[in-house]
């Protein structure tokens, strides 16, 4: 009996100590959670601290690092026995989705469930970070045996804050300007946040629409780590307007087709679970409502496409701060929000555990299906392009997202062509690239390259197309047979050219536009082609760049090899100016390309997305330099500093200000060039500069006894919107590749319509970009907008005095994966008006 004894006092004695080891977060911080916000370094350190206090149960991994050098990272979290496997699990999760292709079966029996919690991607959706410590306590604290029950058989991976720097824009300025206690009302000023906000990262880029395009480097690190796991179920939590309840599955129609009957049963066991801790503490919630499962590129889709059952949880609480008085008189605290986002994260574990085994299994069988591909019209899409660098870059998106793909060495077949709309026989360019649906994507490679996805509601919450065809710009056939597939070929390195006179670079890809900013940057003189040209019996196309020896710098012949070799483009040397057709390169029309001085405005009214797109095209893509200029400096900014000046899309003082108006023009007629995109276009066109907006909108009768669309039902109130709404959907333009700005393209170009704009033909100016009758390629356009999106310009150039004005109806550059525009936008910088 004494041995017993001494051994229960051990046992208790280590716990005690064990115990006292694993601090919570408020041991941890020395405040209470939810009671002030925590900086992204603490939430790191307090990871950190919880896995050198429980090692046998907690790993910490660092897997990337953002723009502005904070550490992106996940902790797994498992039961002793698991996490001495912790590995061995993964790689047995990866056979179970036939993605590891080892000599090893899967083990399905027994195999635990990865459930995997992603917080905060966000910055200014800040509540779910200081959750996640909770909910990591929870997990580890000695006297939670619940969590230990779960732990059994789930593995769980969090990742604490996706967007650190959005994070910590939001809370450096909160703590700043907060005073001893909270100010509850709406109206004070730290529930008003400056721009450009912290919801984005640091180039102003939304991470929660970047989940397939990976633009971002935070995306590319989180979706190679993802990848390498594949989850059962993943949790994107966000927060919503500070009047709304909670929200969880089942989610709003529309579904893509191909999520399966077996994901959105799932969403109704989380959904009730969640139900059940919410009802039990009287907290309101929805479901059903708003966020839908269509898009690819969200939180909750991205692992819905790839097997999980992805979900998205939203809190009330964007700029709720750390408390505010809601619409109902109550105030809203953060302490309360941590809470419920805390218990929607236990009820995710405990429902993962409470089903992991059929969660493992239906995540086989998934995939198990996805390999036949028996249930798709399409089983191979084929994308063949002249240009190799685009198809290298289709290549590199497909791989970053585990989606196999070769080539096809058949060539007689027939099959949707997507860019005439018609089943045709398959015509061949240089290049090509095919993906099969019998594999283990299947479905995810389905969602991605289809010529148009099924849309079941048209109430949906984002775009409704953005096939990689027409987003990359290259011709496609979507083929119902089987073709076989062999291994992709990888592009022939570029070689050197030497030459004592000069050097011709092709110009048909965004690869082109970037080397060009390589050589401008270093000095090197460059000239392009304005007309089509002949030498040594091969044809040049306008665009074309011209590298040559006279009064160039001396290392121009070096740089410019090495510019070819970086962007993979193979120069051809030239020994005279004297060509076989066209114009020599004496002529004017091959004229210098100028190194320019280039600005955009940002600040107040900008809409900083928008904004973020063109500064990470020009610092990531392009590599060039910009200047940012705030908007509240508009009347002291000397324009005539600047080449270029690019109004992304937003509000500008210029709409109604004559003065503003005036220093514009003021600025053209010296020779300034003014690139305008989306609604910063629309605004420019009031001021008298030869262009002008057509009217798209609904122009009905507003006599109530003759017209009967007046008669609207109450039920349906939260719909009349949808036919004036074109929420994004893919129209094919005629292009007049003739102009500089179009250079590089064939005579069409597929643009993403976010909006109603569409402006009348021009007279005077150039309509390089038009809309004519049936050009309507796919996605969702309202029934009363749609015959009235034809006969019109959506990309057009027109000068005045001595200076150019470029505008977009749509954005180019649009969320930085609608590949096909980029080059158009650099052609509106360089070569327009040179």
């Amino acid at each position: 009996m004494r041995k017993i004894i001494i051994f229960f006092l051990l046992v208790s004695h280590s716990y005690i100590l064990f115990a006292q080891q694993v601090p919570s977060p408020a041991e941890f911080l020395g405040y209470t959670l939810g009671t002030k916000f925590t900086p992204h370094y603490k939430i790191v350190n307090y990871f950190n601290a919880l896995a050198q206090a429980v090692p046998g149960m907690i790993k910490v991994e660092k897997y990337g690092e953002t723009n502005e050098g904070r550490p992106l990272i996940v902790a797994y979290i498992a039961s002793p026995e698991n996490f001495q496997r912790l590995d061995a699990i993964r790689k047995n999760n990866l056979r179970i989705a036939g993605i590891a292709r080892d000599k090893m079966l899967p083990v399905t029996q027994g195999a635990p469930a990865i459930c995997w919690l992603s917080y905060n991607v966000h910055g200014n959706e800040p509540t779910s970070s200081e959750a996640a410590m909770q909910t990591l306590y929870a997990l580890v604290d000695p006297s939670n045996t619940q969590t230990k029950e779960w732990l059994k058989n789930t593995v769980v991976i969090i990742d604490p804050c996706l967007n650190p720097d959005g994070r910590d824009r939001y809370v450096n300025w909160y703590n700043d300007i907060i005073g001893k206690n909270f100010n509850a009302d709406p109206q004070s000023r730290e529930h008003n946040e400056p721009w450009p906000r912290g919801r984005t990262n640091h180039y102003n880029f939304d991470l929660n629409r970047d989940w397939t395009w990976q633009t971002q480097k935070e995306s590319q690190s989180r979706i190679k780590l993802y990848n390498s796991w594949m989850p059962q179920v993943h949790i994107d939590f966000h927060e919503q307007g500070y009047d709304d309840p909670y929200f969880f599955p089942p989610a709003a129609e529309p579904f893509h087709e191909v999520i399966t009957p077996s994901q959105r049963a799932f969403q109704n066991i989380f959904g009730q679970n969640n139900a059940a801790h919410f009802d039990a503490n009287n907290w309101l919630y929805f479901t059903r409502q708003e966020f839908d499962m269509f898009y690819p590129s969200y939180g909750d889709t991205y692992p819905t496409y790839n097997g999980a059952i992805g979900m998205t949880y939203e809190q009330g609480g964007i700029d709720a701060g750390l408390g505010v008085k809601t619409a109902t008189g109550d105030t809203l605290t953060l302490v309360q929000r941590v809470l419920h986002h805390y218990t929607a994260s236990l009820s995710t574990i405990e429902t993962s555990s409470k089903n992991a085994n059929r969660l493992v299994d239906e995540f086989k069988k998934y995939f198990d299906d996805d390999a036949t591909g028996s249930d798709f019209i399409y089983k191979t899409y084929v994308l063949t392009s002249n240009d190799a660098n685009t198809i290298q870059a289709i290549a590199t998106l497909l791989s970053n997202n585990g989606i196999e793909y070769g080539t096809t060495t058949q060539t007689n077949f027939h099959g949707y062509n997507y860019f005439s709309g018609k089943d045709e026989n398959y015509v061949a360019k240089k290049y090509q690239l095919a993906v099969s649906v019998y594999q283990p994507k299947s479905r995810y490679a389905k969602v991605l390259l289809e010529p148009r996805s099924l849309l079941s509601d048209s109430a949906t919450y984002d775009i409704t197309a953005w096939s990689i065809p027409y987003a990359y710009g290259v011709d496609a056939f979507a083929v119902k047979d089987k073709l076989d597939i062999a291994p992709f070929n990888e592009p022939v390195p570029v070689q050197n050219v030497q030459s004592n006179y000069g050097l011709i670079i092709p110009y048909k890809s965004l690869d082109a536009a970037k080397l060009l900013s390589y050589l401008l940057i270093n000095k090197v003189q460059v000239r392009y082609a304005e007309k089509p040209f002949t030498y040594n019996n091969k044809v040049y196309d306008p665009g074309t760049l011209i590298v040559l020896k006279g009064n160039n710098i001396p290392a121009w012949n070096e740089i410019t090899n090495t510019a070819c070799r970086q962007f993979s483009i193979q120069a051809d040397a030239v020994n005279s100016g004297f060509m076989q057709k066209g114009f020599d390169f004496g002529s004017d029309k091959t004229p210098f390309i100028h190194a320019l001085k280039i600005a955009m405005f940002t600040g107040d009214g900008v809409y900083s997305e928008s904004a973020g797109e063109v500064w990470d095209y020009f610092d990531e893509t392009l590599q060039y330099p910009i200047s940012l200029i705030n908007i509240s400096d508009w009347d002291y900014l000397k324009f005539t500093d600047y080449d270029v000046i690019i109004l992304p899309g937003g509000d500008y003082p210029f709409a109604n200000d004559k003065n503003a108006m005036d220093k514009i023009k003021s600025y053209l007629r010296q020779g300034g060039k003014i690139i305008s995109i989306e609604n910063a276009a629309e605004q420019l066109a009031s001021g008298d500069f030869g262009f002008s907006l057509k009217e798209t909108k609904d122009g009905s009768s507003t006599d109530s006894t003759t017209d009967y669309s007046l008669l609207k039902k109450y039920g349906q109130r939260d719909r009349d919107y949808l036919k004036n709404s074109i929420p994004g959907a893919i129209y094919k333009l005629e292009l007049d590749n003739s102009h500089p700005l179009a250079f590089g393209y064939p005579d069409f170009y597929f643009t993403l319509k976010q909006n109603m704009d569409l402006y009348n033909y021009m007279k005077d100016g150039w309509n390089v970009g038009v809309l004519k009758k049936s050009n309507y390629t796919s996605g969702f356009v309202g029934s009363t907008l749609k015959p009235k999106l034809i006969d019109g310009t959506l990309i057009g150039a027109t000068g005045f005095g001595r200076g150019n004005i470029i505008f977009f109806a749509d954005d180019p550059l649009f969320r930085l994966f609608w590949q096909n525009g980029k080059l158009l936008f650099a052609n509106a910088v360089f070569l327009v008006g040179e």
